[in-house]
């Protein structure tokens, strides 16, 4: 049986033109390095109960992405897309100094993980999805409506003078974000809040992500598109979806039909795809569901091999 990571956690701020990518770090220097990408309104808070599941051999890196938990948000007017958080993940492993490393992306942050791997092949060894597809694909004539509606939103949103974030006491803000994510349990409410909220003084909390994340995202690719993307990664995949998860549709619906193709476009390059029981937060909610898929996927396809050198990684 393989040991578990037992370090400390540290936690890590990188330099962005814009400001800092924060994150936490956990696992021995000169371990192998793992870069761990959260979903969309969430923070690095939803690996805290994975990772330290994982093999001790693993230098897991879980950032918050920007806009989100203690990261800068971008600057006024800049949208959020994956093609800009690609571009944060190679701002951060090169702030790491890692040339080759793996990627676990939970929901948002597989799209990213996937996209980040056919963009630079070269420099993941393995990637893990955890209840994401790698790409979400839109039918050509749905394109220019999700785009218009995106840019609609920021440029509205911009005519504002000034947008208020609501305040809540810690007790609202756990119904909200429950309201959001009825299958969180309390725990992973209160994991998820340690970074998603920002304290006001004498008034209560505020959420901490950027409201701009909000808006439909603008960059977005077709079924073929997402097969040609897929076909350049060359590192292994691992994708563990769950049955009650963000993958379940009606055999028949239009959704179904595209996914069943990303899947099959997994299944005829040898990667591999599991579906356990669980929720779409099943990683964080029952770490001990996916993690001898992970640790194992890991063993086999990282571990097993030669380590090359990729560098340090800096922490506060």
């Amino acid at each position: 049986m393989l040991s578990t990571i037992k370090q400390a956690v540290s936690e890590l701020s990188l330099p962005v033109p814009w400001g800092e990518i924060r994150g936490k770090v956990w696992g021995p220097d000169d371990g192998r390095p793992v870069l761990c990408l959260h979903g969309w309104a969430d923070n690095c808070g939803t690996f805290n109960t994975l990772i330290p599941l994982l093999p001790k051999e693993c230098r897991c890196v879980a950032v918050d992405l920007p806009g989100h938990g203690l990261s800068s948000h971008r600057p006024p007017g800049v949208f959020y897309s994956f093609p800009a958080y690609v571009a944060d993940v190679r701002r951060v492993v090169d702030g790491l100094q890692w040339t080759k490393f793996s990627i676990i992306g939970h929901s948002m942050g597989g799209n990213i993980a996937a996209m980040f791997s056919a963009l630079f092949p070269e420099m993941v060894d393995a990637v893990i999805l955890l209840d994401a597809f790698g790409f979400i694909p839109l039918y050509p004539t749905e394109i220019s409506k999700v785009m218009k509606q995106g840019m609609d939103e920021m440029l509205q949103f911009e005519k504002k003078t000034e947008e208020k974030k609501r305040v809540y006491t810690y007790e609202k803000a756990v119904e909200r974000l429950l309201a959001a994510n009825p299958t969180l349990s309390e725990d992973s409410v209160n994991i998820l809040l340690e970074r998603g909220l920002v304290r006001v003084e004498g008034a209560g909390f505020v959420f901490s992500r950027d409201l701009r994340v909000n808006f439909k995202n603008i960059a977005r690719v077709t079924l073929e598109q997402s097969l040609g993307m897929q076909s350049r990664i060359r590192a292994s995949v691992l994708l563990i979806l769950a049955d009650e998860g963000f993958g379940k549709t009606s055999p028949e619906s239009d959704k179904q039909k595209v996914t069943d193709k990303l899947l099959q476009g997994y299944r005829d390059r040898n990667h591999t795809v599991v579906t356990v029981a669980g929720d779409h937060h099943v990683h964080l909610n029952d770490p001990e569901v996916v993690v001898p898929f992970v640790s194992d996927f890991l063993q086999t396809n990282v571990f097993s091999q030669q380590l090359q050198p990729s560098g340090h990684t800096p922490t506060l």
